[in-house]
């Protein structure tokens, strides 16, 4: 990891570290069912992501934004000598999106549903509770309460701590 960072310029470096360090508190948004193993989950999601993709498929669409007018200025020195500089289109951009994208996701939300699973979101645990942890991974999703938060371990595991 060292070495990579070393060959990263600064301002990647910078925002290399920001992204980690927000993940780290970001909350863990994920399908939940309390004694299901953790491997489950994972291998239930990507079926419902296949079947939904499948049922619900990708659909770019391409639009450009209407041009902006932008009208003539007058610009004057400090001895009041003024040019008018001429109006001008400014072009639209062209915008891609999938209208698709809501459908196809609660297309995977009920299909986990179906399984027994229902979309959570845990909140990331305070660093007094991370240090006081003993380090491990989750393999099987405990019951949650509202003292449960979570810990995110590196290589994108992660451990569930419920306080109190």
């Amino acid at each position: 990891m060292k070495q990579i960072l070393n060959r990263l310029p600064r301002p990647a470096l910078w925002l290399s570290l920001a992204a980690l360090g927000a993940a780290a508190c970001a909350p863990l948004n994920t399908y939940y069912k309390p004694g299901a193993n953790v491997a489950q989950v994972s291998r239930a999601t990507t079926a419902c992501e296949v079947q939904a993709l499948r049922d619900v498929p990708v659909s770019t669409q391409v639009r450009r934004e209407p041009p902006r007018y932008i009208p003539p200025r007058q610009i004057c020195d400090a001895n009041n000598n003024c040019v008018t500089k001429g109006g001008f289109y400014v072009p639209g951009e062209l915008v891609t999106f999938d209208p698709n994208v809501a459908l196809r996701k609660r297309v995977e939300t009920q299909c986990m549903a179906d399984r027994g699973f229902a979309p959570v979101s845990i909140p990331a645990c305070p660093a007094s509770v991370a240090r006081a942890a003993p380090a491990r991974a989750t393999t099987t999703l405990p019951a949650l309460n509202e003292n449960s938060c979570v810990i995110r371990n590196d290589g994108g595991s992660f451990q569930i701590v419920t306080r109190g």
